[in-house]
Parts: C-alpha cells; structure tokens; sequence
C-alpha cells in the first residue's frame, strides 16, 4: 500500500500511547505508515480536518473530539449512531466516515477475561465513554443496568441510550451506590483517573464483580486498588483493543474482519505498551 498518513487528535494529547500501538501494528503489517499525536483543541478541529490533503488516511479521537467531530461526518457506522460518539474517522473520496470502537475495546476486554456474558451492570459516569459502555453491556447480553454519576441530571442522555438497547436503567448518585441491592456482574469505571470522587460499594459487590477501570495512568487507580473480587480488567487493555479495531479500520476498512498477521498485530500492540 502506499505510504499514508494517520493521527490520533486532542488536547492535550503528548501523554497518549496511540502512537506506539499503531506504529507496532503497522511495523507487523510491512506498512510505510506514519501515525502522530497532534495537539487540536474543540474550536480547531473542523480547520484541521477539512485542510488534510490526499496523502491522509484517518484519524484517531480523544474527549471531546469524539462528539465534536459528528457535524462532519459524511457517514457513520451502527455503534455511531448508538452511542452518539466517533473515535475513528477515515478519509474517502466522498467525505469523512465514521466508526466507533470504544465498544469493542470494552466487549473484547470482558471476552478476554471469561466475561463474555452479562446481566446486571453498573457503570460509573455519563461521559462519551459511558455510553459506549452501556451498547457493551447491551452486547454481552445485559438487562439491567445502574449508572451511578455526582449529579442524576448528567445522565439523561444515557437514559436515551439505553432506552434504544432494550436496557432498564436505573440512576445513582456516586453517594448512593451502597443502596443497590442487587448481585452486579460487573462494574465499568469510566471516571478520569485522579478525579475528586469517593466511591463505596457494597462488599458483595468488590468481592464477586469483575471491575473495568478505563483509567490507565496512573495505575492501578484508587478503585482498582480496593478489589478484591473476580478481577480487574485496565484501561491499558481496552486501549489497545480499541486501537486494534482502528488498525483492522484504516488497513482493511472493517473493525471485524481480520487482517494478515492479524494475531502478530495484536500481540505486537499489547508488547509495545509492555503487557
């Protein structure tokens, strides 16, 4: 293929690991790619998009990039529409397309650690990256999920989300989360890492859930460090599975279907962030 140009977006953004993962990923794959974090905030980004030239093949996303980038998009995928966010866009000759793969980061994290199956859920936050969670719990076959955020009215539009999955949605306060009194298989963390937030659980639940912390850096995060229950799946995990989905997007145009090397690619991804 001919050499192309991809990057992953946001501000700020010189922290990200994008850049490894994929350079692995294309190393593997024999490809004269380049990929770069670049720094765009919110008001730059349609500037930045609309002035890529023919050498560009696509993009990666960060908050609020993900939500920001919607208005553009010429056309998008299922997941898209579900979640209302694009983490990955790529460049053809009719305009922008979009994909989402926040979820398969998640659903595939659950898969790789025997959780291929859920029931009740509960999921911290109401950002881009909660929804994403609440269309995986719904894959994985969830019925009931509780979403616990500071504020009930943050979470309207997830109500919507889940509303759409078939999903029974029941709404916390992050000081209220004691109060569930049904056996969780699961809880998905999507709070910023360092952020100001207690969080109590009841024992049943830190003692038998598994726990998925999106947060990555630093690690292990505060909650991570309190469970004691079925295991712990990190943010480094889904990251890499989410960028592997992107590898599979910009190389062969679909999140599913596997490439050559497609197993190398993945392992190369997983070693150039030292899992």
């Amino acid at each position: 293929m001919t050499a192309q140009r991809l990057a992953v977006l946001g501000s700020p953004i010189a922290h990200s690991l994008s850049p490894e993962l994929h350079r692995a990923a294309y190393g593997v794959l024999g490809l004269d790619w380049s990929y770069d974090a670049i720094e765009v905030s919110r008001e730059a980004l349609g500037d930045f998009v609309t002035s890529r030239d023919a050498r560009w093949r696509g993009l990666s996303l960060t908050m609020p990039l993900k939500q920001d980038i919607l208005p553009m998009l010429r056309d998008i995928t299922e997941l898209v529409r579900e979640t209302g966010s694009a983490n990955t866009v790529v460049f053809e000759p009719t305009g922008l397309r979009g994909f989402n793969t926040d979820v398969y980061g998640l659903t595939q994290g659950f898969v790789r650690h025997a959780r291929s199956s859920l029931d009740s859920v509960l999921i911290l936050g109401a950002g881009a990256t909660a929804a994403s969670a609440l269309v995986a719990s719904a894959r994985l076959g969830a019925r009931t999920v509780f979403v616990g955020v500071r504020a009930l009215e943050r979470a309207a539009a997830l109500v919507d989300v889940g509303r759409a999955q078939g999903i029974e949605i029941q709404l916390r306060t992050l000081e209220n989360l004691t109060q569930i009194d049904e056996a969780l298989d699961a809880v998905i963390s999507t709070l910023p890492n360092g952020a100001a937030v207690t969080v109590s659980l009841d024992p049943d639940t830190v003692r038998t859930a598994t726990l998925f912390d999106v947060a990555y850096a630093p690690w292990p995060t505060p909650l991570a460090e309190t469970w004691v229950g079925e295991g712990v799946i990190g943010g480094l995990e889904m990251l890499v599975l989410q960028a592997f989905a992107q590898v599979r997007i910009f190389v062969g145009g679909d999140p599913d279907e596997p490439l050559e090397r497609d197993d190398e690619v993945l392992a190369a991804m997983f070693a150039a962030v030292g899992m």
